[in-house]
């Protein structure tokens, strides 16, 4: 369980919407259900807003309340849909947002997404006023400011259990297997699975690996009676096919390697207790801090609690991976 603030309540919103926005995540739809919850608890109308920014410029809206949310925090996916809105970047269709929310009587916006979502949630506070709240909402768990993203828990759960299934295989027929967990620009999944899973090796972003590196490795390992697991993880990388690039390498350095690649299985399924856990209080506390007059923040975790850090900040900086954990993953391999 989290440490939870204990906000002032100074400048209670009549009325508070809740978008989805971007690549969904496992959990959004507790973090959806701790946002109506804790408004209705407060005497606060909430309103659902379908398929993201898109559906706020359109007024694709739905007015919520206890039953909407009743049975949804084991589901997948987002109740409210979601999308990618390139229309928002532009700064008149935000005002248009506004425009919109404001003719439906809502004095705020709870959006819950990655750093695009976040970025747009920032300019439409910015530029209109409108209070707004961002929640951490990815899979990739490269937002900065929190240590932790909804969704990231059950992504790494997901390749995990893959993966103990494809290294039954790989016992079994002394085979190699490259398998591609996602994260484009971002290798804390594949650190992260790499390390569970007992992986031999593992290709992330932040690090440049040469493949006469990966083809002496593997065959040290061999020639010194080191255990294999037959698993290398890669991270998708931000040019497609990377993967399938690196296992045509191997092939020509002499290697066997088949491919894996999991790709969107890892968005999907039921929600890990633990992101349901977080979700659900970073939810609750967004309401709380709306309800102390503190807007154009993200709710996320620092240390064990939970925490606000403006939005500003978040969309300026990039979570980095922690070379010493990155360097742990690879001495544990050896």
């Amino acid at each position: 369980m989290y440490s939870i603030p204990t906000l002032e309540v100074t400048h209670k919103p009549n009325a508070i919407a809740v978008l989805t926005s971007g690549g969904d995540s496992p959990g959004m739809n507790p973090a959806i259900r701790g946002v109506v919850r804790a408004a209705l608890n407060q005497d606060i109308r909430v309103v659902g807003i379908h398929k993201g920014y898109s559906g706020l410029i359109t007024g694709d809206f739905e007015e919520m309340n206890s039953a909407s949310v009743t049975n949804i925090v084991q589901r997948g996916g987002t109740l409210l849909k979601s999308d990618r809105c390139l229309a928002f970047k532009d700064p008149k269709v935000r005002k248009l947002g506004a425009e919109i929310l404001a003719d439906n009587q809502i004095d705020a916006l709870v959006v819950i997404g990655g750093d695009g979502s976040l970025t747009g949630a920032h300019l439409l506070c910015r530029e209109t006023g409108i209070p707004v709240i961002g929640l951490p909402g990815t899979i990739d768990n490269d937002i900065y400011g929190t240590e932790d993203t909804i969704g990231f828990d059950t992504a790494v759960n997901t390749a995990l259990d893959a993966i103990d299934k494809i290294r039954d295989t790989a016992l079994s027929h002394e085979s190699l297997f490259l398998v591609e967990v996602m994260g484009r620009n971002s290798g804390f999944i594949a650190t992260h699975v790499g390390i569970a899973c007992g992986a031999e090796m593992i290709v992330v972003p932040e690090y440049e690996v040469k493949v006469d590196t990966i083809c002496y490795q593997l065959a040290h390992n061999r020639q010194t009676g080191q255990g294999s697991s037959g698993i290398i993880v890669v991270a998708e990388g931000p040019i497609p096919g990377l993967t399938y690039s690196l296992a045509h390498q191997l092939e020509a350095n002499g290697q066997a390697p088949k491919v894996c690649i999991l790709g969107h299985i890892q968005r999907g399924g039921s929600p890990s207790g633990h992101d349901r856990v977080l979700a659900s209080c970073l939810g609750a506390s967004a309401v709380d801090y709306l309800c102390a007059g503190i807007s154009d923040i993200m709710v996320g975790v620092q240390n064990g609690a939970i925490c606000a850090t403006p939005l500003a900040e978040v969309i300026a900086h990039k979570k980095a991976l922690d070379p010493v954990l990155f360097q742990r993953a690879l001495l544990l391999h050896k």
